[in-house]
């Protein structure tokens, strides 16, 4: 299943620094909060789970426990700057804020706790006017954060015809999170933020991105990004897509598979053949396991080809 993040645009809009496990895990959070159905209020305790950061960005569970731990510790050192209007008199203020007020850990259980502040919640929360929707898999594949933020920045444009904003250099740097004394030179900037950010969208994200730079005399004072939506692919049937089976069908086939010369000395050592067709037959019922015995289904004369479900 897709997941879905939702951002208010003033958080897309606003100045911070994150590094890349920082990113993923705040963007983890608010999935967590959506699809527990607790939603994200300042009493809200996040769960976050080693094992889903695995899962999302392909990496071992225990390194992934390591990773999100770490992370949760630099978001409680970490805040972002944004910006709105006083709504008594209109005029532009922007404020400090922290990420998260408390962090906690379950090692046993490779689980990360964290609770965002009374501040950022309603930035993540308020939907009823502009927020921007994206599948959590368009950055997954994402190694560079300048690229997650960028992408963030663009795709709030969708229903501006993929046209963004002229952003001026230095505001530009700071929404991108770049520190004031790093790639103080355009040329580095645009070759270690802008161009690697770009390329990793177009590689791996659903987005075509351009960028047109805006000059003063000779000076590039601003950028804007124009952006084109890719087409789907067409789906593709894979070979080892989940098989439908009886309950007569798994218990038959199950009891053949386990007699199979070259499946037998698979079985644990001791376990003798009706306990191993009971495994055998808890794996074809398991959407990820069942794919190691198609060829020999097929091999049996179980129809393969006209069982997957599509």
């Amino acid at each position: 299943m897709s997941e879905l993040v939702v951002k208010d645009n003033a958080l897309i809009q606003a100045s911070y620094t994150l590094d890349l496990a920082e990113q993923r895990l705040i963007l983890l959070a608010i999935i967590e909060a959506r699809n527990s159905g607790q939603g994200i209020t300042h009493d809200s305790l996040l769960k976050i789970h080693a094992s889903s950061y695995a899962k999302q960005f392909g990496v071992n569970d225990k390194t992934a426990y390591t990773v999100v731990k770490d992370a949760s510790k630099g978001l409680f050192d970490r805040y972002v700057t944004y910006h709105d209007k006083n709504p008594k008199n209109g005029k532009d203020r922007s404020f400090h804020c922290r990420w998260v007020d408390k962090i906690g850990v379950e090692p046993d259980s490779g689980i990360v706790y964290m609770r965002f502040t009374s501040d950022v919640v309603p930035l993540i929360t308020r939907l009823e006017s502009h927020f921007t929707s994206y599948e959590i898999a368009e950055v997954a594949n994402l190694s560079s954060t300048y690229a997650i933020r960028l992408y963030e920045l663009i795709v709030q444009w969708r229903d501006n015809d993929g046209v963004t904003q002229k952003y001026r250099i230095d505001e530009l740097r700071q929404k991108l999170g770049v520190e004031p004394d790093q790639y103080e030179k355009m040329s580095n900037f645009k070759m270690r933020v802008i161009d690697l950010a770009i390329n990793q969208i177009n590689e791996h994200t659903d987005i075509t991105v351009k960028y047109e730079q805006h000059k003063t005399g000779r000076t590039i004072t601003a950028m804007s990004f124009t952006f084109k939506q890719k087409k789907a692919p067409e789906p593709i049937a894979k070979d080892d897509a989940f098989i439908k089976m009886t309950d007569s069908q798994v218990k038959t086939f199950s009891r053949k598979l386990a007699a199979l010369p070259e499946l037998g000395s698979l079985a644990p050592v001791g376990m003798e053949t009706p306990d191993y067709a009971k495994l055998i037959a808890d794996d074809l019922r398991d959407t990820d396991k069942q794919k190691k015995y198609h060829k020999h289904l097929s091999g049996l004369g179980f129809e393969v080809a006209k069982s997957k479900v599509k």
